[in-house]
């Protein structure tokens, strides 16, 4: 398998796999943040996921990849510090705002920075068409989060800290979007990446999580809060995996872009699983974000 992934690299055949995988990342991203945002709560959700995945990735480590190569560990530190600086402003923003509020402003904050960090660090570019296909994007994912600001009734004591909190997660986004790109390309086979970092990424929310359920003063069921750690990491395992194969089989800014539909995803989950209104305004901004997308991959 990690031959074929190294064999497509840069080829027209991995350029539709890296398609295929980046709209697999946003439909499964936005999977994944309901779980978090869902009836139990969202620190105790990531804890039970991160050491779900944090297990299924042990024997990965252990008896299937290849050792990371020295040069290595460093990088593995700087995503551990990344993703949990993320994973706490994540969860910090989910207890203080509604679900279709935070979410859709996390994800418009990123692919910008995305791709300017692209551009920096791999020396990409986009052309004219595809700036306008982000604009496009943009405009409908932060069009959402205004119309979701003024109409949702929801959580209107704590709207601001909550938007606050998603665009610097939105700004975590980004940052490991480009150095998980960065360090999956430094390995000769990316499949050490990807398990080494879900044993890693998995040792700080557990930890948390546990010290925040000693302090409830009710606390969930834990057959119920296991089951959807269990649920959450395969998710995560896909979704992550998805995305950052993309970002090494092709570009990471059309990678990181194509993601973002999946704010188009979590308005369908949020209207049939979470009970969200859904008007006729919200479905034409749904379909910006959807037509942004298509402009930038047409005009790569």
């Amino acid at each position: 398998m990690g031959d074929w992934i190294l064999a497509i690299e840069g080829t027209a055949e991995g350029h539709r796999l890296a398609l295929a995988l980046a709209l697999l990342a946003a439909f499964l991203h936005a999977v994944f943040g309901a779980l978090q945002k869902g009836r139990h709560d969202p620190w105790l959700t990531r804890g039970a996921i991160d050491a779900s995945y944090g297990m299924m990735a042990l024997p990965f480590v252990l008896f299937v990849v290849p050792w990371p190569e020295p040069h290595m560990w460093p990088i593995f530190l700087g995503v551990f510090v990344i993703h949990t600086v993320y994973k706490l402003l994540q969860a910090m923003a989910y207890t203080r705002g509604a679900y279709t509020v935070v979410y859709p402003v996390v994800r418009g904050t990123s692919p910008l920075f995305a791709v300017i960090g692209a551009g920096l660090l791999f020396g990409e570019t986009f052309t004219p068409i595809q700036w306008l296909g982000v604009a496009i994007l943009l405009c409908g994912i932060f069009g959402l989060a205004v119309y979701n600001i003024v109409f949702l009734q929801v959580d209107r004591d704590t709207l601001l800290p909550a938007l606050g909190l998603a665009v610097a997660t939105g700004l975590f986004v980004a940052l490991y979007t480009t150095f998980d790109a960065f360090g999956i390309r430094a390995t000769a086979d990316p499949f050490t990446f990807l398990a080494w970092f879900f044993l890693i990424d998995a040792f700080a929310m557990p930890a948390l999580a546990v010290r925040r359920w000693r302090g409830l003063a009710q606390t969930p069921p834990v057959a119920g809060l296991a089951l959807r750690g269990v649920i959450g990491a395969v998710v995560a395992l896909f979704s992550f995996g998805s995305i950052m194969m993309a970002t090494r089989l092709d570009t990471v800014g059309e990678a990181a872009v194509l993601r973002e539909t999946s704010t188009l995803f979590a308005a369908v989950i949020g209207w049939v699983f979470l009970k969200e209104t859904v008007g006729p305004r919200r479905l034409a901004l749904m379909a910006l974000i959807a037509l942004g997308a298509v402009v930038v991959e047409a005009g790569g």
